[in-house]
């Protein structure tokens, strides 16, 4: 009974209190929205949420108690292959899944069993993984060309497949991770302005070369009023979920604009949420964001001196940054529709257990950030004053 006591304290010990409450409260605001919500998404979606919730915690717990150090140190290489290999392999034979309007092969089978995976999701954690290694060796001399090229390199190898597969939203977020890591790195501004300037450039060519239904969704995005019957007809509706919601919302076990707006459980679960809890519950779910992403970063800078810890917390921050911005303004019909999740909120096996992962890597460099910093502490460095001058 008491080993059993002490490994549940030093589970414990091994998480950062802010960031599993914050993910705790969004994921329980979630599942009751589903509940609140069953007559119209099923049952089902109530049973695989509450599954994930768990199957995430014992996946957050189990990676907190990991050294990430020693573990990305000897397989970093293994996980970069194994994601491309997985990234391609869905490429070949991966499905549009749900959503027939695309053409998006961004979803693989499982064989046997039958079940649908989205195979990105999960190589967010390798790829921050391994290209915080990657950049936290070279980072020293990370202005020279001749660095920054393997580093792109090593991006376009994860990208480049999720692009091909038509899946713009995912890649975008991609491209967030990537800007966002080599700034904090230390990248040179001026590598960013020239960025973009060839993105201007090729402007014309890019759009040329996206798929009729690409183009309508980034045109009617920005302006849905244009089609309010057809591709425009998702974002109205989700603002007029939103606006039904009013300051306190209509409750819980009450219908409304959600059940006629398509994913409302998946890329409009905020709209939902916004619809049953009013303001009060949409501000509840942006202020937990906003104080989960400022830890992040906080333990980002805390660990930043010791490895490249500091830089999966900047990786796994700028895909909670890039992701909530374009779900919430997708929702209020500012973005485009793209198809991006809402983080601990959507229902969604995937996207929920992607997540969940990479909190357990929070966690984990949270826990040996702070183990550094106490070691460094004066009080507890052991210097033998004797021997010294003897």
């Amino acid at each position: 009974m008491e080993k059993a006591w002490n490994l549940c304290r030093s589970v414990i010990r091994n998480l950062d209190p802010v960031l599993f409450a914050c993910a705790t409260l969004l994921s329980l605001i979630s599942i009751v929205t589903v509940f609140g919500a069953a007559d119209n998404f099923g049952m089902s979606k109530l049973r695989m949420q509450i599954f994930i919730f768990f199957l995430g915690l014992g996946v957050t717990l189990l990676i907190a108690c990991v050294d990430y150090r020693a573990l990305v140190d000897k397989i970093w290489l293994p996980m970069l292959i194994g994601s491309v290999l997985l990234l391609l392999l869905t490429l070949l034979f991966g499905e549009s899944g749900a959503n027939m309007e695309t053409s998006n092969r961004s979803w693989l089978r499982i064989p046997i069993i039958g079940m649908m995976i989205q195979p990105s999701e999960f190589v967010k954690f390798t790829f921050i993984c391994t290209f915080s290694k990657h950049l936290f060796s070279v980072q020293e001399r990370i202005n020279h060309p001749l660095t920054l090229l393997p580093l792109l390199g090593h991006a376009l190898l994860i990208i480049g497949p999720i692009l091909l597969s038509g899946d713009l939203g995912v890649a975008l977020i991609y491209v967030g991770i990537l800007a966002l890591m080599l700034f904090c790195a230390g990248l040179h501004p001026g590598y960013f302005g020239a960025a973009v300037l060839l993105l201007l450039l090729l402007a014309p060519f890019l759009w040329e070369h996206l798929a009729e239904y690409q183009q309508q969704r980034i045109i009617i995005g920005f302006r849905p009023e244009l089609d309010p019957l057809g591709k425009g007809m998702q974002p109205l509706l989700s603002r007029q979920a939103i606006a039904a919601g009013g300051f306190f919302g209509v409750g819980l076990m009450t219908g409304g604009y959600y059940e006629i707006l398509p994913a409302s459980h998946t890329d409009f679960i905020f709209a939902t949420v916004c619809e049953k809890f009013g303001y009060l519950g949409g501000s509840l779910v942006l202020i937990l964001f906003m104080v989960m992403v400022v830890r992040i970063f906080m333990i980002a800078r805390m660990a930043a001196r010791s490895d490249f810890g500091g830089l999966i917390c900047v990786g796994i921050g700028a895909m909670l940054v890039v992701q909530i911005l374009l779900n919430v303004g997708m929702c209020f019909g500012m973005l485009p529709v793209i198809g991006i999740t809402l983080p601990f909120l959507s229902c969604g096996g995937s996207s929920m257990l992607a997540i969940y992962m990479m909190f357990g890597l929070l966690h984990n460099v949270y826990s040996h950030s702070r183990s550094v910093r106490a070691a460094m502490t004066p009080g507890n460095f052991d210097i033998d004053i004797s021997s010294a001058d003897s």
